[in-house]
């Protein structure tokens, strides 16, 4: 129980208490205090400073988003295998047999997204 009185902890909790009371304060007098006028510029989406014109589409397909996250697993996954590579003589074989086992999942994680069509750009009306 003493360690909860010590000048640190003490003096954290103090802090901590008197930043979330200015905000609190700070957050009820901007509410209180602000200008309430509701007008069709307000109201308007942010599009720093360009009025959004045409649809909120993007044109790209779903398969095109599917790819880039693909890309982006398997490029970290990358980062980990030189990592390894970089600390393969201290590592010795358990650091091998490791490596082998992450890149066996790796394998096993692509063949299963390719599989299921992942990969694939076409439509699907198109594969049939």
């Amino acid at each position: 129980m003493e360690a909860l009185w010590e000048p640190g902890i003490l003096s954290l909790g103090l802090y901590v208490a008197m930043v979330l009371a200015l905000t609190g304060v700070l957050l009820f007098l901007c509410r209180w205090l602000g200008e309430k006028k509701v007008t069709p510029e307000k109201q308007r989406p942010y599009e720093c400073g360009i009025i959004p014109t045409g649809s909120a589409q993007f044109p790209y397909p779903v398969p095109f988003y599917l790819i880039a996250i693909f890309f982006l697993i398997f490029d970290v996954e990358v980062a980990f295998i030189f990592a390894w590579a970089v600390a393969f003589e201290d590592l010795g074989w358990a650091g091998w047999l490791q490596i082998v086992f992450f890149i066996t999942i790796l394998l096993l994680g692509l063949f299963y997204v390719w599989g299921k069509g992942g990969l694939d750009w076409r439509t699907r009306i198109s594969r049939l």
